[in-house]
């Protein structure tokens, strides 16, 4: 049953509604980080490598990964940064479609993703294009002209959530590679990768799956493509026998020659330990959860606040597992929020996100949020000089 609020160290007082930006601390990652401190690197130096078999842990931890994604053994690794594993699928798309030269994403994509796609362009420089219509005007804009369908299931604003299945298939009918970016659906919603038949997705881990603060990124590939996708950085640790040093690249022949350079072993380790949350826990009961939570809470400001204005679909089945006001004041809202111990976050222009994660999240928790927030907003507090001033992270 859920929530397991006993795996997490979370500070008294606190009703946390922010894990799709950051993840809590998991009990156990401080203990396992402190073991590869100490007797790993500590104890054992350079020999860790081999002694704790630091080389084998970007797969041990894509294959934990993958278990939660829907995807097979061996067709996830992770390493390196989110932005780094969008271009090596970008730029390997591009590769499987030579004739095309468009990149179809849309205008509410995270950044960047889109960032990414016009510095590869860039870097090309040979004529592509990148086309972001409307959300909801994607479907009709893979035309046969597009070489690659890149998006973000999830709306990192509104929680707005595309239909995976359809749209890989529409890309396929067109003959598009399809891409998905999974930041803000790994550890949330359900997902499949395997029968979805989309030839990447990537993602971060340092949201739903709570690996800290720049943890390392995946990349799942369909394993029927691993050993023929062409990988645009070719770092030595995506070569076939990395220690063989041989002065010309030649890819491995598997997952492993999609890493780039040396893993995060520190970071990684606490990825693994923080990973241990999920075991035994049933993606459908959270997603279930979720929702009555979301529901539950979108019901109460609702009545309590307003003032404030739905921006997330109604329709959970059409919303992952955040939900979004929009106020005009909600960046001094949001601090008045966090001074009174309920913590979500702001994106701009008037954007208030709460994110429902069931592992660590119950109705009361969200009841008395609604509750601090009915007094926020009713009663000015968020009109406060303190709340104004914009900090760097909003």
């Amino acid at each position: 049953m859920l929530p397991h609020k006993d795996l997490f160290d979370i500070p008294d007082g606190v009703i946390y509604l922010d894990g799709n930006s950051l993840g809590p601390l998991p009990k156990g990652v401080l203990e396992r980080t402190v073991k590869v401190l100490t007797e790993e690197w500590g104890g054992e130096l350079i020999r860790a490598w081999n002694s704790a078999d630091w080389m084998s842990l970007s797969q041990r931890v894509g294959d934990r990964i993958g278990r939660l994604i829907g995807a097979p053994a061996g067709s996830v690794i992770t390493g390196d940064t989110l932005s780094i594993k969008v271009y090596q699928a970008l730029a390997a798309a591009l590769k499987m479609r030579p004739d095309r030269r468009v990149i179809l994403s849309d205008n509410r994509n995270f950044p960047t993703d889109l960032y990414m796609a016009e510095g590869l362009i860039e870097t090309i420089d040979k004529g592509y294009e990148l086309r972001t219509p409307a959300p909801e005007d994607v479907l009709d804009a893979i035309t046969e002209e597009v070489a690659a369908v890149m998006l973000t299931q999830v709306d990192y604003r509104s929680g707005r959530m595309h239909d995976l299945q359809a749209i890989t298939k529409a890309a396929h009918d067109a003959g598009a590679v399809m891409i998905w970016d999974l930041a803000h659906s790994a550890g949330a919603i359900p997902l499949d990768m395997a029968a979805s038949n989309a030839e990447f997705a990537v993602g971060c881990t340092y949201k739903y799956l709570n690996g800290g603060p720049g943890a390392p990124a995946f990349i799942y590939t369909r394993p029927d493509i691993i050993e023929t996708v062409a990988p645009a950085l070719a770092g030595w640790m995506g070569h076939q026998e990395p220690f063989a040093m041989e002065p010309g690249y030649r890819p491995a022949m598997s997952i492993e020659r999609l890493r780039v350079g040396t893993p995060p072993i520190v970071q990684l380790s606490m990825l693994d330990a923080a990973l241990d949350v999920w075991d035994g826990a049933d993606l459908a009961d959270l997603r279930e959860a979720s929702i009555a939570l979301s529901e539950a809470f979108i019901a109460g400001v609702e009545k309590h606040c307003p003032g404030l204005t739905l921006v997330s679909p109604r329709d959970p089945q059409r919303r992952g597992s955040q939900v979004s006001f929009a106020f005009e004041h909600g960046y001094a809202a949001m601090q008045a929020l966090i001074d009174r111990g309920v913590i979500g976050d702001f994106r701009a222009p008037d954007i208030m996100r709460f994110g429902f994660t069931p592992l660590y999240l119950d109705k009361g928790d969200v009841m008395a949020a609604v509750e601090v927030m009915s007094e926020v907003i009713n009663d000015d507090l968020w009109d406060d000089p303190k709340y104004q001033t914009r900090q760097k992270v909003t």
